[in-house]
């Protein structure tokens, strides 16, 4: 789902898109001319590697997740707790945002059950 930054309503507006088994899905509005903000929730199941052996599982994701999207270059002379999401094409892709959050995911260090039960402190080769 794509919408022109100067379409953005003032209003929360619903949405909810899907990427494989993950349900992204929440509201967004404009705060101000050049800033819009995401307030969603990741559920689902996503396929993830163990760091240790390298094996392919799935986690459950039930995850809230809130965004600022600048429309263009972020700046700011304080130090807020919100992760900015600068778009340079005036476009507000959700399914963009969805493959970069759950690339963000997909690049943390997963153990999965197997290397839990094994207690070895080193990675297994692969």
């Amino acid at each position: 789902m794509k919408i022109e930054f100067r379409k953005v309503p003032l209003q929360p507006t619903e949405f909810e898109l899907n990427s494989n088994s993950v349900k992204f899905s929440g509201s967004f509005s404009k705060i101000s001319s050049k800033l819009a903000k995401i307030d969603g929730n990741l559920s689902g199941m996503y396929d993830v590697d163990c760091c240790k052996c390298g094996q392919s599982f799935q986690i459950s994701l039930n995850e809230n997740v809130n965004f600022v999207v600048s429309d263009g270059i972020y700046s700011s002379e304080n130090d807020e707790d919100f992760i900015v999401v600068e778009v340079d094409n005036h476009i507000l892709d959700f399914e963009q945002i969805l493959q970069s959050e759950l690339e963000s995911l997909k690049s943390e260090y997963h153990v999965c059950d197997n290397c839990k039960e094994n207690n070895d402190y080193v990675e297994i080769e692969y």
